[in-house]
């Protein structure tokens, strides 16, 4: 019943001043100045809890902003003009328009998303490791220490050369290699030479 009171008696007051309000007598309140009667740079704590602590001070810098009761001249004529572009449209295009801007809209929240979700899952591919360590490291000990590898020659190449050095076996399969290639238009009794001149050169110690 209080609650109900208070009501009862705000809702009058209201409905009065609404009364006096639209009196003929009644002067118009955007036609009414308000002038401040203080302007201080320091800060004011009761403004402040008035502004939810938007407005600090109450100097001349913010009163022209704060103060207004009516948009810059430029704005107003935009406002104006739009009003009039509007009043000329009639129900049915200005529901297509808002139809056409809505599905544009949609498009391009779906553009949106799905731009976000190939961006995340290009992060999730780029950390994802696409090697394996142990493969990597065994072809590297593969190719600077031979780690792994077999020792077998090929076929016909071990009882070529007797040699000390290790590498002589490789150096006469490759030259029986080079004695079975002819080039064309070259006289063949070259070929014999060289098979001669790699056997030399393997027989020599130090060579």
């Amino acid at each position: 019943p209080s609650v109900l009171d208070s009501f009862a008696l705000l809702s009058g007051q209201l409905n009065t001043l609404n009364k006096v309000l639209k009196h003929e007598k009644t002067p118009l309140l955007r036609n009414q100045v308000i002038i401040p009667l203080v302007l201080s740079p320091d800060r004011d704590e009761e403004i402040m809890r008035q502004t939810e602590g938007r407005v600090p001070v109450f100097s001349h810098e913010v009163v022209p902003d704060h103060l207004r009761t009516k948009p810059d001249p430029e704005v107003e004529e935009q406002e104006k003009q739009l009003i009039t572009d509007a009043a000329r449209i009639s129900p049915d295009v200005a529901q297509k328009q808002i139809q056409s801007l809505n599905k544009m809209c949609s498009n391009l929240l779906e553009k949106i998303s799905k731009e976000e979700r190939e961006s995340e899952s290009g992060g999730l591919r780029q950390n994802k490791q696409t090697f394996n360590p142990a493969d990597t490291n065994a072809l590297v000990a593969a190719v600077a220490f031979g780690k792994g590898l077999s020792n077998r020659r090929p076929p016909g190449s071990a009882g070529s050369v007797q040699s000390g050095q290790p590498g002589a076996g490789a150096i006469i399969a490759g030259a029986s290699g080079m004695q079975q290639v002819q080039m064309p238009g070259a006289p063949a009794q070259q070929q014999p030479m060289l098979a001669g001149v790699q056997m030399a050169q393997a027989g020599q110690p130090g060579k």
